[in-house]
């Protein structure tokens, strides 16, 4: 995680200048129910092992504020569930954090990268029809790689801060209550990659100056690629279709 918290946020900090402040104050509050296809593998640097994981739900939960002072960035904090079991019967020998597993031995696995996103970002455009933001985002994870044979499990765990740039661009499509969008948080350091893109279609359930609420529905995709990070290597990848809620006072 180290190698990746040092990344990202001198650039971001130069273009301010160029940013735009929200001119009301507004509060967003949202949640996701998401259907995630997993796939991948991971090691500790011995050689990965694939696994067949199970299809999961996952949830997901934000709030944002935009306001209009200027130059003093948004704020969005996003809560995003990341977790799923698998198993494999070892073809050849693995050795996973020190300990070796023999070729014919039932493997199960966990995977918990659940994580907490803080953004920062700018508008630069702000209306119906097209909507861009920019910033960072840092993300908070917790993680656990676990494997068990049917005796013990063995765990690495790893915790940190992973900064990544962050864009979201909506395009309101003209006399229809229909927005589409796409929101991206990706960083590359090195040999190693985390990219957290979805895209969808937002419909407009109630819009007046009190309330705003809607309906989304989109795909969401998570890849994990590690190289050597905290002793761990992975390709790791969930995806799958998302229904999501969102209000805006």
């Amino acid at each position: 995680m180290k190698k990746i918290a040092i990344a990202l946020i001198a650039p971001t900090l130069m273009l301010t200048g160029a940013a735009q402040a929200d001119t009301l104050l507004g509060i967003y509050a949202g949640g996701q129910v998401w259907d995630t296809e997993n796939t991948g593998n991971f090691g500790s640097g011995s050689g990965n092992q694939s696994f067949a994981f199970a299809d999961e739900k996952q949830n997901s939960f934000y709030v944002a504020l935009e306001h209009p002072i200027p130059l003093v960035p948004n704020i969005k904090i996003r809560e995003n569930e990341l977790v799923t079991q698998g198993s494999v019967l070892l073809s050849q020998d693995f050795t996973y954090n020190g300990e070796g597993y023999t070729a014919g031995t039932t493997l199960g696995s966990t995977i918990d990268l659940s994580h907490t996103d803080i953004t920062l970002y700018y508008e630069l455009f702000d209306n119906d029809l097209l909507s861009f933001d920019f910033g960072i985002t840092g993300k908070k994870v917790d993680g656990l790689l676990a494997v068990r044979d049917a005796q013990s499990e063995n765990r690495l765990e790893s915790d940190g801060w992973i900064p990544t740039g962050y864009a979201q661009l909506r395009v309101g499509i003209p006399t229809t209550p229909l927005t589409v969008y796409g929101i991206a948080n990706a960083v590359s350091i090195d040999d190693s990659s985390i990219r957290d893109v979805e895209a969808g279609i937002e419909y407009r359930l109630v819009e007046n100056l009190a309330i705003d609420l809607n309906l989304q529905l989109g795909y969401r995709d998570v890849t994990i690629e590690l190289d050597d990070l905290d002793s761990i290597d992975s390709d790791l990848q969930f995806k799958g279709p998302y229904l999501g809620l969102e209000i805006h006072f």
